[in-house]
């Protein structure tokens, strides 16, 4: 409490900005959801991030060093199984932080032209494919973002984000709001319930065109036909077949970057080596 509140007792004399107590009433919602939307977009343009490329994707892909710890440490078969089946699934975290090795050096993320970076990493800021991703773009020396979300159990931000793009959201909503709105290409890897919430809103995004062309690549087509039959929405009528055209499958990091730009995505080559 400041002196002003001290001398009569009053939250009153407070300046509004000053009154957290006040902010976080009810009806300020509105007014702290139009916070989170400048603060993250200021940050933005300030750096200079005209678009980016989304990475989406498990928090619980285990990297391949975890991986291999795991193995190591495992006593019963049980853990045995479980360690082996964590192995497996490292391997979306290696080509993760592959295809945005890749991205950054090829998309626009270094220097900026004109002020403006394009085709910058960005990831929901947590673990697992979130991490290789914005490790990738480390590896190379590339910003990335990370756009947090504050949940119960705390998602704690991984250590590769570059520090001053790593923003923390209390709205679902508004995190998944600049997410999409700058989105110039999608790279969906295999994951849970916020894979699959993020994936169908994007895909939702485009099929109803209420967002600019975007070209979408999933990694791991067997996990995908595995986990969703979008040829049985196609049968039963729920979506039409040219909808299947909105994403393409990819093994490899280099077949996804192909795919991406095959299918629009505009680089701008400015990595150190031009």
């Amino acid at each position: 409490m400041t002196e002003t509140t001290t001398k009569n007792g009053s939250r009153s004399m407070l300046l509004a900005v000053e009154d957290t107590e006040f902010l976080l009433r009810d009806e300020m919602r509105a007014i702290r959801f139009a916070l989170e939307y400048g603060k993250a977009e200021l940050s933005l343009r300030d750096w200079g991030i005209r678009s980016t490329i989304i990475v989406f994707g498990g928090a619980r892909v285990p990297s391949p060093e975890q991986a291999e710890a795991a193995v190591a440490a495992a006593q019963t078969e049980a853990e045995k199984k479980l360690a082996e089946d964590g192995q497996r699934r490292s391997e979306f975290y290696r080509i993760a932080r592959e295809f945005s090795q890749i991205a950054s050096q090829r998309g626009g993320a270094f220097a900026p032209k004109n002020r403006w970076r394009d085709n910058v990493i960005a990831t929901g800021g947590g673990p697992g494919i979130m991490e290789a991703a914005n490790r990738g773009a480390a590896d190379v020396g590339a910003p990335s973002i990370g756009f947090n979300i504050t949940l119960p159990h705390e998602q704690v931000p991984n250590s590769y984000i570059t520090p001053e793009l790593s923003f923390r959201f209390h709205y679902f909503a508004m995190r998944k709001m600049h997410l999409a709105m700058r989105a110039n290409a999608l790279a969906i890897f295999p994951g849970g319930f916020g894979t699959m919430d993020e994936l169908f809103e994007l895909l939702t995004l485009q099929q109803t065109r209420k967002a600019p062309p975007a070209p979408i690549v999933m990694f791991g087509e067997s996990y995908w036909r595995r986990i969703v039959n979008f040829d049985a929405l196609v049968e039963e009528g729920m979506i039409a077949t040219a909808d299947l055209k909105l994403f393409e499958f990819a093994e490899t990091a280099e077949d996804g970057w192909a795919s991406l730009v095959r299918r629009g995505l505009q680089a701008h080559d400015s990595s150190p080596l031009g």
